[in-house]
Formats: structure tokens, C-alpha cells, sequence
């Protein structure tokens, strides 16, 4: 029983990293859209490992939007507007690629247009677990400011709880969609210096609104929220020629 038990977590460990691998070459780019992947048997020797694993891989990503297959098609690269941007792994991959001006800038849209409805029905609609959820949510961002830690599993917790305060199901539904996106914006924020300290206060502000079941004041307190963890983007943005590789998010993302 144990030695099957073993075998099946090398089995999924293989595929898992051919997956990977063969994930992140698209996204990275070492395929050019509407380029023909090399055939499996060059896939196959490259990897090192059987016909099958690399089909399982190349079947996955395809599922994800990544790669057309087809008989006469044979397996093509799909541009990355037909990707599936809510899918951890795709996330996780264009993290170690590096992140792009376009990536970053369409999650920061994404948020103006979800968190400030989600938050208005938070704060209408929240019962007492809900504020106890965020309220340890932001104790544990607290915590990671003044003594260490990590910050940014709190702060998406804290937005998570949000999502779920608002007792939309469909809301729900996107949160959890929207869970890497948002993981990956707050760790592109945070490392301004001091990022996470300045943006304390303002998450207390809108969990106070939430609090006092006030909509239009949590509505205003999540914009200044948003709009600081923006300006902290954009100033990533103007800085740098490109953004950089977040691998530690990346590993985190594909742990999860």
C-alpha cells in the first residue's frame, strides 16, 4: 500500500513538472504564437520522460487556453488573450516569465471594477463571522508589519473576507477565480519600501466602514486602498524597464 502510495505521487511529481516546464516555455515566450510545439517524440527525449506524460501535459494545457491541437493542426501556441488569466498555474508561470506593464495593468483594472461592488455589499450584508474573519485578518497583517511574517497571505485573506462578507454567491465564485490575480498584484505593491506599513491604516479604514455597515464610506476607503496599492504599481512601472520575476510568488502559487 505504501509503495503504491509512492508511486503515484512520483507519477503526479512527473507530471506536474513536465507541466511545468512545458508551461512556462509558452508563456516565457520560447514559442512564438501560432508556432508549432516540436513533436513528441523531440518532447519526449528533451524531458525525458514517456509519450504519455507529455500528451497529459500538452491535453492540460490546452484545458488552460494556452495551445490549439488538431490533426492536421498538429499543437500551436494561442495568443495570450485567449489564455485562461483566472488559472493559478498560468499566473504562477507568467510570474517566473516575468511580469509584463499589460499583465499588471489589466489586475489593476480588474480590482476598480470588482472589490468596490463586492465591498459595498460587505458592508450591507455582514454578520458577525465575517468581521471576526477580517478582523483576524488584518491582526495578522498587523503582526507581519510590526514583527515579521508574511504580509500578503493576510492582505488576501483580508480581501477575501470581503468577498465572502458579501453573501453573493456568483461574488463568491469570482473570488475565488480572482484569488492569484489578487495575490499577485499585492505582492507586486508590498515591495515598495514600506508598503505594507503605509497601507495598515487604510485597510483598517475600510474594515471600520464594514464595521458600521456604511456602503458609501466603504466604498470610498477600498478606492483610496486600491488607488494607493496603484500608485505604488505605477511607480514599479516607471522605474524599472521590466518588471521583475516573482519567483517566490510563483512557488507559492503553484503550492496552493
Amino acid at each position: 500500500m505504501i509503495a503504491g502510495k509512492a508511486l503515484n505521487v512520483m507519477v503526479k511529481n512527473i507530471h506536474g513538472h513536465t507541466l511545468e516546464r512545458l508551461g512556462l516555455s509558452v508563456v516565457s515566450g520560447r514559442h512564438a504564437v501560432g508556432a508549432s510545439l516540436p513533436p513528441e517524440p523531440v518532447l519526449c527525449e528533451q524531458m525525458g520522460v514517456s509519450r504519455t506524460v507529455v500528451r497529459e501535459a500538452i491535453k492540460s494545457l490546452a484545458a488552460k487556453g494556452l495551445l490549439v491541437t488538431g490533426p492536421k493542426l498538429g499543437t500551436r501556441v494561442r495568443p495570450a488573450d485567449e489564455w485562461n488569466w483566472f488559472d493559478p498555474d498560468v499566473i504562477a508561470w507568467q510570474a517566473q516569465a516575468g511580469l509584463t506593464p499589460e499583465f499588471v495593468r489589466d489586475l489593476q483594472e480588474l480590482r476598480l471594477v470588482v472589490e468596490p461592488a463586492a465591498v459595498r455589499m460587505a458592508a450591507a450584508k455582514a454578520n458577525s463571522a465575517d468581521l471576526v474573519f477580517l478582523e483576524q485578518a488584518y491582526s495578522g497583517m498587523k503582526q507581519a508589519v510590526e514583527f515579521g511574517g508574511d504580509y500578503v497571505v493576510h492582505d488576501l485573506r483580508f480581501h477575501q473576507g470581503l468577498l465572502l462578507a458579501s453573501h453573493n454567491r456568483m461574488m463568491v465564485q469570482m473570488g475565488r477565480a480572482l484569488s492569484s490575480l489578487l495575490r499577485m498584484s499585492f505582492e507586486i505593491s508590498t515591495r515598495i519600501k514600506d508598503g505594507p506599513r503605509g497601507s495598515l491604516p487604510l485597510h483598517r479604514a475600510v474594515l471600520d466602514a464594514v464595521i458600521a455597515h456604511a456602503p458609501d464610506q466603504a466604498e470610498r476607503a477600498l478606492m483610496v486602498l486600491i488607488e494607493a496599492a496603484n500608485d505604488d504599481i505605477d511607480h514599479v512601472l516607471a522605474t524599472r524597464r521590466k518588471l521583475p520575476r516573482v519567483a517566490g510568488a510563483a512557488k507559492r502559487l503553484l503550492a496552493a
